[in-house]
């Protein structure tokens, strides 16, 4: 484990400063829609800082030292860091395409979404982090766990390959269908208000909806990746800086790929395969360790041939048909609703 007091600190430290001055960019511009320029911009910014982090980490566990086995743990835990942050980059690409499905649902205006997403990104922090100890925690307790995490990420990468350019049906959504049950919700937006008062009563808009299915989406997503970057590490330090250094730039790739959605429609094929490398990956981990430079390698040419042959290879149909406002939905029976 590399995770130092003084390594935990600044790296709190640097998660701080950074989401400080995301949140006063945020406000000073108010609300307003995200350009692919802005987009671009944030997302340069989101990574630079990233290997910004883990130049200071290769440098503090000795990168120049003279020790060659100093030099060695430096270079094996950068090089797990940035494993790890790619596989958690390419993961996020499914949660972006289900937030536009989402944000077309609920017909979010585009005004309204950056601040959706900032909500969405502090949550998923938070539940991230506690997943992530929790997992951490099992594993130094019962070994047999990486087992179950490798056959479950086995699994969904099956999974994922079968549905992959299948159309997700949100009205059947559970949670979608016990939010309509249990919270008063309002027809219609007020402005970036999560709550507000329709004929003298206090209703959820559905801005609150989209975030409160925004947070369980990745709840949903992050019970895939943890296991992943379990794979590569079990370095905790490792695994959480990663994920949340993939996390922090997850609103700008949104708005940058947004719109590139239907252009890449075999990339969930690709990232089945990449779970199921993984998942083969963790076990296999007593019977043959897979240098981490592999999957590395194996992921960056999985996710660049997918696409590749998406560009070359027209898509069937889009994988996110159909507009739907929330209002439209509404049951006449429904009146709590």
């Amino acid at each position: 484990m590399t995770g130092t007091p003084l390594m935990w600190s600044l790296f709190a430290t640097f998660v701080f400063v950074a989401l400080l001055v995301d949140f006063f960019a945020l406000r000073k511009q108010g609300a307003h829609q995200v350009t692919i320029r802005e987009a671009a911009i944030w997302s340069l910014i989101w990574v630079a800082v990233s290997f910004i982090f883990v130049g200071w980490m290769w440098w503090h566990l000795g990168g120049m030292n003279p020790d060659p086995a100093l030099r060695a743990v430096a270079n094996d835990k950068s090089l797990e860091f940035i494993t790890g942050y790619l596989v958690e980059k390419a993961l996020a690409v499914d949660n972006i395409f289900v937030f536009l499905m989402l944000f077309t649902y609920f017909a979010v205006p585009a005004d309204y979404q950056k601040r959706v997403l900032m909500i969405g990104i502090l949550g998923a922090l938070v539940l991230r982090a506690i997943m992530i100890f929790v997992g951490a925690w099992a594993i130094s307790r019962f070994h047999w766990t990486l087992y179950v995490f490798g056959a479950f990420l086995v699994f969904t990468g099956i999974k994922m390959w079968w549905a992959a350019g299948q159309e997700p049906d949100l009205e059947s959504n559970p949670a979608l269908k016990w939010i309509r049950r249990h919270m008063r919700i309002a027809p219609n937006y007020d402005g970036e208000r999560l709550t507000t008062v329709v004929e003298g009563v206090r209703m959820a808009t559905p801005l609150a909806v989209v975030v409160i299915l925004i947070g369980i989406v990745d709840v949903i997503f992050a019970v895939d990746s943890i296991p992943a970057i379990f794979a590569i590490t079990t370095d905790t330090f490792i695994v959480l800086t990663s994920n949340v250094f993939a996390i922090l730039g997850l609103r700008a790739m949104y708005f940058l790929l947004a719109g590139m959605h239907e252009r890449f429609h075999l990339l969930s094929y690709g990232l089945a395969l990449v779970l199921l490398l993984i998942g083969t990956k963790m076990l296999l981990i007593d019977v043959y360790k897979i240098p981490v430079v592999w999957s590395l390698g194996a992921t960056l040419g999985i996710l660049a041939a997918t696409m590749i042959l998406s560009l070359l290879i027209p898509p069937k149909g889009s994988a996110h048909r159909g507009a739907y406002p929330f209002a439209r939905k509404r049951e006449a029976g429904d009146k709590r609703e």
